[in-house]
Parts: structure tokens; C-alpha cells; sequence
């Protein structure tokens, strides 16, 4: 992320990571502040053996693109809110790439879908991971089913108060 302040945004991705044993490694790198850091890091990842990498930025955010140009990993990025534009800024200079560097874009605040998008391109070579990835499936259409047949017996205004509104 280009700084501690994105964790609130990035750390559900973290832990979507950790529930499906997928091993995370949390840096601040800043495109703009720490340029020399971030090129080292994005030249070197896929030689250690990172898979993915999923970025976070606000503001300018150009974090991503530049994270994306030095490396052939897939790069996914996460437009993190912010106080000027609410997170549109953000969203569009992630999303802009220009032809030839990639980065996939979830949405404004969208760090789980970040960590889900990571674990399912990782799925594609994990059989195990893929598995996981489908109980994970199966368990949030559980939630809706037994959140649609508690809506049905209690009905919509008694549903409401139960759940604070």
C-alpha cells in the first residue's frame, strides 16, 4: 500500500488471505516516496516467489500501474477512499492504464474482493485452494438462503428491527 493509512481498506483482503492459507506479505511502498523501495520490490517479487500482487492507493494513486510496469505478475488494484473526490480519484487512476500494463480494479474500499480475486488466480494451479475456494462459495449462498427463510417467517418490518433499523 503508498501508506499505513490504506491498511483500514487492505487489511480485509490480509485477512481473507489468512482464512484460505494463502501467505501475505504487507508492505508500505510509496510510488511517490519511496520510488527506489517500490522498483526494487515489484522488480523482485515474482523471483521470490510472489504470485500476485494486490495494491492499494489513494488520491493519485499510482502505485498500481507503476507496481504493474515492472513486473509480468498479475497486479490487482484497490482504489482506497479519499478525503478530496471520496475514492473516484483513486478508482480512476488505477483503472487507466494504458495498453500494455494491466491492473485489474476492484472497487472504491474493495480490499476483500482484492484478496478473493488473488486466491481464485491462485486457484487456478491449487486444486486444494480451489476447494476451499467452493466450500467459501457454498457458505456465503448458505448465509443468503438462511437470511431469505428468516425474511420469509418473520416478515420484512420484524426482520428490520432484529436487525437494528
Amino acid at each position: 500500500m503508498g501508506s499505513d493509512s490504506d491498511l483500514p481498506t487492505m487489511q480485509p483482503a490480509v485477512a481473507l488471505l489468512e482464512r484460505f492459507g494463502v501467505k501475505a506479505e504487507v508492505r508500505v511502498l510509496s510510488a511517490h516516496r519511496t520510488p527506489l523501495e517500490m522498483v526494487d520490490f515489484a522488480r523482485a517479487a515474482a523471483g521470490r516467489g510472489l504470485k500476485v500482487i494486490i495494491t492499494g492507493a489513494g488520491g493519485a494513486a499510482h502505485l498500481p500501474g507503476m507496481v504493474a510496469s515492472l513486473t509480468t505478475l498479475p497486479v490487482i488494484g484497490v482504489p482506497v477512499q479519499s478525503r478530496a473526490l471520496s475514492g473516484v480519484d483513486s478508482l480512476h487512476s488505477i483503472v487507466q492504464m494504458p495498453g500494455g500494463i494491466p491492473v485489474a480494479t476492484v472497487a472504491i474500499g474493495g480490499g476483500l474482493n482484492a484478496g478473493l480475486l488473488a486466491v481464485r488466480i491462485l486457484a487456478i494451479a491449487d486444486p486444494a485452494l480451489a476447494d476451499r475456494l467452493a466450500a467459501y462459495a457454498r457458505e456465503l449462498h448458505d448465509q443468503v438462503v438462511a437470511k431469505d427463510q428468516r425474511l420469509q417467517e418473520l416478515g420484512s418490518a420484524a426482520y428490520l428491527e432484529g436487525m437494528g433499523g
